[in-house]
């Protein structure tokens, strides 16, 4: 199963970052490490956003995820929510 996290960043997100980068990228690699977390990416022009993409049957996994993420912990994610999502093409 699939899950696609959501986060809508604050406006000066790539101003207010910096502070909590290196916390969020680990957290984001272990869960990679661990085959989880399949891929990540913030939005370009504007830099608004990111999307997450699980590979996981636990839905409540994707929530802790953003509920212990500095980015999340520390208000440089406004908004977040988690969505199923159907693969039609690729693995």
């Amino acid at each position: 199963m699939h899950y696609l996290l959501f986060y809508s960043f604050v406006e000066d997100i790539l101003e207010r970052r910096a502070p909590h980068r290196e916390e969020h990228l680990a957290l984001a690699n272990a869960a990679h490490v661990r085959g989880e977390l399949m891929m990540a990416g913030a939005f370009a022009e504007p830099a608004d956003g990111a999307v997450l993409v699980f590979c996981t049957e636990d839905k409540e996994l994707v929530k802790e995820f953003a509920t212990r993420d500095p980015y999340v912990a520390h208000g440089l994610v406004t908004e977040w929510h988690v969505r199923p999502w159907q693969v039609a093409v690729g693995a």
